[in-house]
C-alpha cells in the first residue's frame, strides 16, 4: 500500500542554502544587516505541513549555522499587547509568546538583544509589560507610530520620523527582528535602525526572509495559494511582481503588501542611502526554500490538504463567531482555483458515514499506509477517544475486538470526573485515555505496544463530526494530527466553553 505523507523538501540542502544566502547578504551592505524574519522563527507548523520535509524549528537551525554573527530583537505591538492578541495555534497571548520565545532562544545559545513594542502609546498594558520585561533583566525599546506614514517621505525619514524613534543598540552583524504574529511593525524596525545605525555611523542594510509566498513556484501553485488561505484574514493576495518582470524580465511571486509598499520603500532608501540597493520586492528577500523542492507531487498533496484544512477551519470559526461569514467565499475561491472539493479529504466521507451509521458523532483518522480508522460515541468513549484508541490499535495490530483499557481503570476515572469534579459527561476525553491506557501498559503488553505507536500519528489526517471540546483539540495537536471538523456543536446549548 502507498506510504501518505511523502517527503517532497530537502531541509539540509535548504538548511545549506539560506545559511550561504543571508551571509551573502550580509556582505553586500558591508558588514550590518537587519533582516526581517516574516512567519515563525522557531515553531513553523504551516511551512512543516505544506512542505513536507520541511521541519518546524528549520528555521531555528539555520540561524544555528550563524550563531556567532546574530542577535535577535522580538517585536511586539503595543495595541495587541493591549487587546490581549493570542496566537490560534498554540493559544498563548502575544505577550506571553514574547516570554517563551525568549527562552527558546537562549535554550539554543542565541543571543536576545532586547524587545521592541512597536506603536507606542503609552497604553497600560504596553507600560506594564515594559515594566515586566525591565524587571527580568531584558532591555525595551519604544517606537512610535508615524504621522503620514507611508505617504510623507520626508517626514518618515527624519528626526520627527524614525530618529524619535529609541535607538536599539545591537551588536552582531546580523540582527534579526522576529515577532509573535503579523501586524508588529517589525519592516518599519528595520528600517529605523537602518536611519539610525547611519546617523551613528554604521552603515546597515535591510532585507526580508518571508517564507511564502515562494516567490520561484508558480502563483497559482498548491503551496503559495495555501499561504493565501492561511492569511486570508489578514487579506493578503499573492500575485507577480510588476517590479521585477520590469526590471529583469523574469515572474516572480510576492504579495500584495510589499508590491503595494515597495515605491515607498523605494523612497525611504533613496533617502537613507542616495539610492535604492534593490530593483524591486523580490530584490528584497533571501527566501532559498523554492529551491529544496524535490518532489513536486508530495508537496502539491501536502499543499491541497492544508487548503481544505484552512477551509474548514474559518467554517468553524464562523460558526463560533471569530470571523464574518463573507470570508469563506474567499476560501471557497482558494478552492476552487486549487481545483479541489471536501470529497479530496477522505477523512471527511469516512467520519460522515460512521455519524450516519451510528446516529452520534463521529471521528475518522487516516493512518501513514492510507487505512482510515473510526472512532464512534459510546458511554465509556467520546468518538475521538475511540478513535485515537483504534488507531493505536491499528498501527500495533491488536485485534480490534480486544479491549485495551481495563474497566477498574476506566471507571475510576468517570467517578472522579462525575462526583468530584463537577462534570456531567462520563466519557473519557482523549488526554484521560491515553492516561488510562498508560497504567493499564503496566501490566498490559499489548496496551504497552499500543501506547509506543503514539509517534506515528504526527501528520496524519483527522476529521470530526463535530466541533472537539478544547481539551481534545490540544491534545490532537500536541501529538501532531492535522484536525478538521466540521462547523457543528454537539449540543444546542448557547454556552460551549471553547
Amino acid at each position: 500500500m502507498e506510504t501518505k505523507n511523502k517527503i517532497g523538501f530537502d531541509n539540509a540542502k535548504y538548511l545549506k542554502l539560506q545559511s550561504e544566502k543571508i551571509r551573502e547578504r550580509i556582505g553586500t551592505f558591508g558588514g550590518k544587516l537587519y533582516l526581517e524574519f516574516g512567519g515563525k522563527l522557531y515553531d513553523d507548523y504551516h511551512a512543516s505541513r505544506v512542505l513536507p520535509g520541511f521541519e518546524p524549528d528549520s528555521k531555528m537551525k539555520m540561524l544555528l549555522e550563524l550563531k556567532d554573527q546574530a542577535e535577535i530583537i522580538i517585536v511586539i505591538n503595543s495595541g495587541d499587547i493591549e487587546k490581549n492578541k493570542k496566537r490560534s495555534d498554540i493559544g498563548i497571548t502575544y505577550d506571553s509568546d514574547v516570554l517563551r520565545l525568549i527562552d527558546v532562544f537562549r535554550h539554543f545559545g542565541l543571543y536576545v538583544g532586547g524587545v521592541c513594542l512597536t506603536f507606542f502609546e503609552s497604553q497600560p498594558a504596553a507600560v506594564a509589560f515594559k515594566e515586566k520585561l525591565e524587571n527580568l533583566g531584558i532591555r525595551v525599546y519604544r517606537h512610535y507610530a508615524i504621522a503620514g506614514y507611508p505617504s510623507d517621505v520626508d517626514k518618515i525619514v527624519s528626526d520627527e520620523g524614525y530618529g524619535k524613534n529609541d535607538y536599539i543598540e545591537t551588536e552582531k552583524p546580523l540582527v534579526v527582528i522576529t515577532a509573535p504574529g503579523p501586524g508588529s511593525g517589525k519592516m518599519a524596525v528595520c528600517l529605523s535602525q537602518v536611519y539610525n545605525e547611519i546617523k551613528h555611523g554604521v552603515r546597515a542594510g535591510y532585507a526580508k526572509f518571508e517564507t511564502f509566498p515562494i516567490w520561484n513556484i508558480p502563483l497559482k501553485h498548491p503551496v503559495n495559494i495555501a499561504y493565501e488561505a492561511a492569511t486570508t484574514d489578514l487579506a493578503d493576495v499573492n500575485m507577480i511582481d510588476p517590479f521585477h518582470l520590469d526590471a529583469y524580465g523574469i515572474t516572480t511571486v510576492n504579495y500584495n503588501r510589499d508590491v503595494e509598499i515597495y515605491p515607498v520603500l523605494e523612497a525611504i532608501f533613496e533617502k537613507i542611502y542616495g539610492s535604492c540597493p534593490y530593483k524591486s520586492p523580490t530584490d528584497m528577500g533571501v527566501n532559498m526554500a523554492g529551491f529544496c523542492i524535490f518532489d513536486d507531487d508530495a508537496v502539491r498533496q501536502a499543499a491541497n490538504q492544508e487548503i481544505i484544512r484552512r477551509y474548514y477551519k474559518a467554517l468553524c470559526a464562523i460558526r463560533e463567531g471569530e470571523l464574518k461569514p463573507d470570508i469563506i467565499i474567499k476560501h471557497e475561491l482558494q478552492m476552487k482555483q486549487a481545483g479541489l472539493s471536501v470529497s479530496d479529504r477522505p477523512v471527511v466521507a469516512a467520519a460522515l458515514k460512521k455519524a450516519e451509521e451510528t446516529g452520534a458523532p463521529a471521528t475518522a483518522i487516516e493512518l501513514p499506509d492510507g487505512r482510515i480508522v473510526t472512532g464512534k460515541t459510546s458511554e465509556l468513549l467520546g468518538p475521538t477517544s475511540a478513535c485515537l484508541i483504534n488507531a493505536l490499535k491499528a498501527l500495533a495490530g491488536i485485534d480490534d475486538s480486544l479491549h485495551l483499557l481495563s474497566p477498574n481503570v476506566i471507571a475510576p476515572i468517570q467517578h472522579l470526573k462525575i462526583e468530584h469534579l463537577g462534570n456531567h459527561n462520563p466519557r473519557l476525553h482523549t488526554d484521560e485515555v491515553l492516561l488510562a491506557l498508560s497504567v493499564c501498559a503496566v501490566s498490559s503488553p499489548e496496551a504497552e505496544r499500543a501506547i509506543d505507536q503514539l509517534d506515528k500519528l504526527r501528520g496524519c489526517d483527522a476529521h470530526s463530526t463535530v466541533i472537539l471540546s478544547p481539551v481534545d483539540e490540544k491534545l490532537l495537536k500536541k501529538i501532531g494530527v492535522n484536525l478538521t471538523t466540521e462547523p457543528v456543536y454537539q449540543t444546542k446549548k448557547l454556552y460551549h466553553n471553547k
